[in-house]
Parts: C-alpha cells; sequence; structure tokens
C-alpha cells in the first residue's frame, strides 16, 4: 500500500517527523517498505502563463513564447513541446533554476532566438518517469507561485507492507485510525453528504447467490461529460500511490478505494440489459475483461451479469463490453460488500491480481458501501456533471458478517505481557481502535467493528492493546527458571538420537511436502486412496501423502538427474491413512523412511567399489533398531506393493508391524525417473514402543571360547529363525553369535546351502571345560537337527 504523507496528515497530523511517522508504523505492525520523495530536488520553478506562443522562424519542432511569471517584463522563451499554446498556465524554470541532476538553467540562443529559461515536464521536474509535453496546470494557479508548493511537491510516498490480517489498513481512513490510536490524536474524516436523487431512473438488483454477496448497491449517474479532465489534486493523490491518471470517472473509483480502502466500479449504463443480477458463472461463460483478454469462467466464479450476460468478475474485473469509453453519457455505479470466501483464490486462478481483489480476498468494511457510493457521486457530480438517480440496495442481513464479541481480562493481559497497563491506558486504546466496549470489574466486554475480521479471541485484543501501547515500553524482564528433572520416560524413544544413527551411515535428511502427486501415489500404494485436498496447489500436489517414499523417490530422481549417482536420504514426518473410525478420518502417523542408491561407498584405492544391496540397508535399518533399544524384532519375506517381490521384508516385534524394508519394483522406476535399482525402509516410530533399558552386569572374569560349526540345511530354511534357535538354546552360555559364511556349490546337494556359525560361549562362574562346551554345542546341533533338519557339514 503506497500512499502520501500530505494525504494521510490531512486526515490526522500528529507532531512527529517523517522518519518518525515510518517508525511508529514499523513499531505497531505496519512494516514501511520504502520512502521515495514524490519529485526531485531543484528549485526556482514558478507558475507562469503563455501569453503569446509563435513558430520558430528557424525550426520546425519550435516555438518561441512569451512567459508571464509575475514579474514587470515578459520572458522569452523558445520550446519543443506540442502542446504549448496560448492562455495555459505552466511551470517555468527561470534562469539560474536548479532542476533535478544539478542541471543550471542559463541564457541560450536557440536557433537565433534568445531562450530565458524552460517549460518543464512531469519527467524534468522529477516528479514521473516519462511525460509527453510540458506540465499544464488549472487556470486558476497563482503566477509567479513556486511550483514546489503549488503542487506541495515537499511530500513523499510511503509504502506500507500490510500483513494478510490487516486488510482495514488498505486506505487512508484505515491508516488515519492507526496513526490517531498510537499518536492519541483525532481524526479528521471529509465530510460527506448523501446526494439528492433528482432523476427516477434506476435499474433493479437480483441477489442470487447471497452467502457469497450479502449486500449490493447501484446508482444511475446520467449526462456526464467524460471531456472533463480530473482535477490536478487528485491526479497527484493518485500519481502519489503507484496509480495512473486514466479518465476522471475511473480515477474517482481509484480515488475512494485509496482513501476508504473500498473498491467501486463504474458500467456504461446504456449497455446494460434489465436487471443487475449478481450470481455465479455458469460453466465455461465467456468474458472479454477490460484488458481485452477473453476468459472462460468457470462455475465457480461470482460475476455480475444483467439479463442476457456476465458483466464483470466481482470484485476482481470488469468487463470490456459494459465498460465506460470516451463516448459514455449515462453509467451504473456499483458498491458491494462479497464475502472473502468468494473471492479468494478466483483471481488466482484466471492469472490475474487487482487492487479490488486484494482488499475483497482480506475484507472489507461491510458497513462501508453507502459511504463510498455517496462519497463517489459527490465526486462525480463535481468533476464530470450529470444527475443522479436513487442508490438501488438489495441486501440479505443474515449473511453480512457479525459483530463479534470478545473479552479481555486485565489479569490475563498483564499475565501475557509482563507488565501492568492501567485501566484506563487499556480502555483508551480500546475505543480509539474504534471498538465499543464495557468494563465492569477489570474485564473488558469488546464488540469488535465488522472491518476487524482479525479480531476474534483474548489474544487478539491483548496484542492490540501491546501493539498500541508499544512494543518499546514492554520492559526487558529476564526470565526466571528453576532447574528440575524432566518428566520424559528414560525408556521413550528419542527421534533425533534415531536420525543421528542414519547422519553418521552417510545418510542426508531431506524435507518434503505431505502432499504429492495422486498419480505417483497410486503407483506405490494402489490399495489405500489419499485424503484430497479441497484446494490445492496444484494438481501435481493434490492429495496427502500415505507414506514418505513418494516425496523421497521424487527427490532421489531430481538428484540423478543432475550426476548425483550415490544418494542416500531419510526423512522424519506424519503419513495421512484414511481411517473412519477416527474423528477425523484421518490416522496421521509419525514414520521414519529413507532411501539409497547408488555405490556403498565413494571411489576409494583400497577397496572394490560395489552397488548397495538389500542387506546393506537391512543393516541400517538394524542399526536404528538397535539404537532404539527394540529387541526381538525379526524380518519376515513378505510383498508389499511398492517393492520387488523376494527383495522385500516386513518387520515385526512380538506380532506388531514395525516396518517395511526392500527394493522399488522394477516396473516403477522409469515411471518415478530413477536410473539405477533403488531401496527404501520405513518404519512406524510409534510402534517401536518403549525401549529396553541396559542393565548393570558383572563382566566374566573367565575367558571365552570360540566354536565353528557347519550345518547344511534346505535353501528354504530363514536363517534368521536358526540364528534366534541358536540364542535361545545357548541362553546361559552364548555370549557371542555370527553368521560368517554362506556356501552352495560342489559338495552341497542342490537345493540345500552350507551355513558357517561361529559361537562365543563363555561363563560367569567359572571356566568351562572342554566337556561343558562340547554338550553345549552337541545340544545346539541337535536342536538344530530337530527344527530344520540340519545336518552337521562332512
Amino acid at each position: 500500500m503506497k500512499f502520501s504523507e500530505k494525504w494521510l496528515r490531512e486526515w490526522v497530523n500528529p507532531s512527529i517527523s517523517t522518519d518518525a511517522l515510518s517508525e511508529q508504523l514499523s513499531m505497531a505492525g505496519l512494516e514501511v517498505d520504502g520512502v521515495e520523495p514524490v519529485a526531485g530536488e531543484f528549485s526556482g520553478v514558478v507558475v507562469g502563463e503563455v501569453v503569446e506562443c509563435g513558430q520558430h522562424p528557424d525550426a520546425d519542432k519550435l516555438q518561441v513564447t512569451k512567459i508571464n511569471v509575475g514579474e514587470d517584463e515578459l520572458l522569452d522563451i523558445v520550446c519543443g513541446a506540442k502542446n504549448c499554446r496560448q492562455g495555459i498556465k505552466v511551470a517555468v524554470a527561470k534562469v539560474g533554476a536548479v532542476l533535478p541532476g544539478n542541471f543550471k538553467i542559463k541564457k541560450a540562443k536557440l536557433r537565433g532566438q534568445p531562450s530565458f529559461g524552460m517549460l518543464c515536464s512531469f519527467s524534468e521536474l522529477g516528479i514521473a518517469d516519462e511525460s509527453d509535453g510540458i506540465l499544464e496546470l488549472p487556470n486558476d494557479a497563482s503566477i509567479g507561485h513556486d511550483i514546489r508548493d503549488y503542487l506541495q511537491l515537499d511530500d513523499v510516498t510511503i509504502e506500507v507492507d500490510l500483513t494478510p490480517n490487516r486488510a482495514d489498513c488498505l486506505g487512508i481512513k484505515g491508516l488515519a485510525r492507526e496513526v490517531g490510536v498510537l499518536n492519541q490524536e483525532n481524526v479528521t474524516e471529509p465530510e460527506v453528504t448523501s446526494v439528492q436523487a433528482t432523476i427516477t431512473d434506476n435499474r433493479a438488483i437480483q441477489l442470487a447467490d447471497p452467502e457469497l454477496c450479502p449486500r449490493y448497491l447501484g446508482r444511475v449517474i446520467k449526462g456526464i461529460n467524460l471531456d472533463a479532465t480530473s482535477p490536478l489534486w487528485m491526479v497527484e493523490k493518485l500519481r502519489r500511490a503507484g496509480i495512473r491518471s486514466i479518465d476522471p470517472v475511473v480515477d474517482i473509483t481509484n480515488f475512494v478505494l485509496l482513501e476508504l480502502g473500498h473498491p467501486m466500479h463504474a458500467f456504461d449504463n446504456d449497455k446494460l440489459s434489465g436487471d443487475v443480477i449478481v450470481r455465479l458463472a455458469k460453466q465455461d461463460e465467456k468474458l472479454t475483461l477490460l484488458d481485452g483478454n477473453e476468459v472462460t469462467l468457470k462455475d465457480n466464479t461470482l460475476v455480475i451479469a444483467d439479463s442476457d450476460k456476465a458483466l464483470a468478475m466481482a470484485g476482481v474485473f470488469g468487463g470490456l463490453d459494459s465498460g465506460v469509453t470516451a463516448e459514455s453519457k449515462d453509467i451504473f455505479l456499483e458498491s458491494a460488500f462479497f464475502a472473502p470466501d468468494a473471492i479468494k483464490g478466483n483471481a488466482r486462478q484466471y492469472g490475474l491480481h487487482t487492487d479490488a481483489s486484494h482488499r475483497y480476498e482480506r475484507g472489507v468494511d461491510p458497513q462501508l458501501q453507502r459511504t463510498a457510493m455517496e462519497r463517489a457521486t459527490n465526486l462525480l457530480l463535481e468533476i464530470v456533471g450529470g444527475e443522479a438517480g436513487p442508490v438501488i440496495e438489495a441486501v440479505e442481513e443474515a449473511h453480512l458478517p457479525k459483530v463479534q464479541q470478545v473479552t479481555l481480562r486485565h489479569s490475563r493481559l498483564t499475565s501475557v505481557l509482563g507488565v501492568e497497563i492501567s485501566e484506563e491506558t487499556i480502555s483508551d486504546i480500546i475505543q480509539r481502535l474504534g471498538f465499543e466496549m464495557k468494563l465492569n470489574e477489570a474485564v473488558w466486554h469488546v464488540s469488535v467493528p465488522a472491518y476487524r475480521f482479525d479480531i476474534s479471541i483474548e489474544e487478539d485484543l491483548i496484542e492490540e492493546v501491546a501493539r498500541v501501547y508499544g512494543y518499546n515500553q514492554i520492559p526487558n524482564v529476564a526470565p526466571v527458571s528453576t532447574l528440575k528433572m524432566s518428566k520424559r520416560q528414560e525408556q521413550q524413544v528419542d527421534l533425533k538420537q534415531l536420525k543421528n544413527v542414519l547422519v553418521e551411515a552417510e545418510y542426508q535428511e531431506a524435507i518434503t511436502y505431505s502432499f504429492v502427486d495422486p498419480k505417483i501415489q497410486a503407483l506405490l500404494y494402489p490399495e489405500i486412496g489419499g485424503l484430497v485436498l479441497p484446494h490445492p496447489i496444484s494438481s501435481e500436489m493434490s492429495v496427502m501423502r500415505v507414506s514418505l517414499w513418494t516425496g523421497l523417490l521424487l527427490a532421489v530422481s531430481y538428484n540423478q538427474k543432475r550426476q548425483q549417482s550415490r544418494v542416500r536420504m531419510f526423512e522424519s514426518g506424519l503419513r495421512f491413512i484414511p481411517d473412519e473410525t477416527e474423528k477425523t478420518g484421518v490416522k496421521q502417523e509419525l514414520v521414519l523412511s529413507g532411501v539409497v542408491t547408488g555405490n556403498l561407498a565413494d571411489e576409494s584405492w583400497n577397496f572394490e567399489t560395489r552397488a548397495v544391496d538389500f542387506f546393506d540397508v537391512k543393516r541400517d535399518v538394524e542399526n536404528i533398531l538397535d539404537s532404539a533399544g527394540v529387541t526381538g524384532y525379526q524380518f519376515v519375506a513378505q510383498e508389499h506393493s511398492a517393492l520387488h517381490p523376494g527383495q522385500s521384508a516386513a518387520i515385526f516385534k512380538d506380532n506388531q508391524l514395525l516396518g517395511y524394508l526392500g527394493a522399488i519394483h522394477p516396473q516403477f522406476e522409469k515411471k518415478l525417473g530413477l536410473n539405477t535399482r533403488a531401496f527404501a525402509f520405513e518404519l512406524d516410530f510409534s510402534a517401536l514402543g518403549l525401549k529396553k533399558l541396559p542393565k548393570l552386569e558383572e563382566i566374566s572374569k573367565f575367558p571365552a571360547n570360540r566354536r565353528d560349526i557347519a550345518i547344511v540345511v534346505d535353501d528354504d530354511k530363514v536363517v534368521g529363525e536358526i540364528l534366534s534357535c541358536i540364542e535361545k538354546f545357548g541362553a546361559n552360555q552364548l555370549v557371542g553369535l555370527n553368521l560368517f559364511d554362506v556356501y552352495k556349490g560342489k559338495g552341497i546337494a542342490e537345493g540345500q546351502k552350507s551355513l558357517a556359525i561361529s559361537l562365543i560361549l563363555q561363563d560367569k562362574t567359572k571356566t568351562l571345560e572342554e566337556s561343558d562346551i562340547q554338550t553345549t554345542v552337541d545340544g545346539i546341533l541337535a536342536e538344530l537337527s530337530e527344527k530344520f533338519e540340519a545336518s552337521l557339514r562332512d
């Protein structure tokens, strides 16, 4: 929001400097992005009148003029502007004047004709970047008056970056209210009088969708003169707010927009047919906008229409066919309140963003429409003339925003801010903000005005009091805290600890979007229908993820396309599983997921480089589970829709599913953009449960003994089950167990495999005798023979 400081000070004029005003606004939450002068530095430029204007005898494009600047003699000045003519008032830089850029005006001769000054344009005075000719001033401009004083050029443009919740400050009215509150100054608003109808012409208004547009006002104004020009004071205020003057009707609606923060629009009344109807567009209905572009409307777009056609996109953009042109004589002026939800996203879905949509999306004052209508009518009749008809209003009170009732407790405010503010100060702040209130036993019962859409709870009022009171006035008090034991259960698994395990394994943490491409997710999880977002960012991000694999695999593909062949990523976050048993209809589960592709390690001279495989990733998962204190877990061969059959496993503990591990199915690699085999894992964090705490045990003082056994079993026997069986049987003496070789080939029957297993045996109370060791080994072999039909290898 850009505005002229002088314009603001017409409403409220505190005794503070420009810098202090900017600082004050920023500290109150209305951040000032920039302060720029409205004109360049110059001096010696006055108002003059062109008394004579004739053709230069030796130059076709130059004119010789005599200029009255209020001195005893007329000034001879040569000018090349096409719009120079006798009788107009102009800006004259006399000899000795200094223009922007330190350009000094001296006596000169142009093609033999003396010139004692220069007739200036907006650009030459640093007021505009470019201009078509010299500056033309109103006829009532006082000759000889300094142009800086006449145009009030000792002014600055202030640009404020407003947060979306402060739509009430998108106009001078709202900004002045804020400055008045901050400085305890009264605000002087321009008087707006009701215009009495002098004609009976009008148009009926129909609200087809009152929940989207609960209030709409219209007025017919006949006999306007668009040959008139906008007054210089209005053009300057618009220019200093960053808006170019177009014609009087457009300028007046833009002026009201900036002054009151309320958008308006004018239609050519002769181009309308029948009633004015506020309705939703028909699907694929066509509308040519004021900029000449044709749009195909969707049925969720609110439009202003007549009996035959759509005239404009409500609150966004006017239509070309119903717009006011130089030939227009009669206009239909609208002033409406559109519900923010009706306008949000409408402009964006057509690639548009306008001053009107910017305000309506955030919310305008639902009680301001008649004031805006009367203000615009007064200006129109003053500048372009004409006769005004009655104001026709259509309103559905039930759909207008209701007045919010919010309670503010003095004790709560003091507790939150940490400073005691007197009741008188708080009451003054609340009232100056435009809120109605009743104070009862240190509790304020506040009625929030309709234009403050951001005030709904007690904390909102506390924030208002704090920012107006001044954050700088709230003392810095060091927090006081006492040390106490954490309430966190020691057995609780620490997610950060698990992340560190992966970081040490050269994984990089990634953060991906929670909403993903439905097509990609359907490939990996065809049996689960993800939650569809009602207003997605794009079609590729329109469903909530049911697994973190979707985002991680696309991140791997993104890296591979940028020559990153070795990628190791992990992510922790929520997955969203549709579940009708939940109140919200969705079960949110915290999971830890990872994806690995490429070589096991970076290339090196001292070991052979190889591609990562299933067991490498299985080792990483085991390290995670061990760090989490999970014991007794098992990897069970189990198919998964996203994983390669035969290279996928489910992880269980006590029949509870902890997660999955495996290679991504080859049929998905091309569709996901992967150029190498990828392995992935995902663990349900909540299923890990409480970890088993270590117990203090005495270390055995007696020697350990190693025995190696080689057994032959059928191929379908699971090694994990064999090792678990050995652990259970030798629990008292077995302190170490390791599978160090798997062999198939010569000497081993087809369909069988040889497993070489090392056993470390140790007793805490004595040195094991050879007979004790052999008894334990024989018992293990007998147990394996019984359960797995294992035999000792010859």
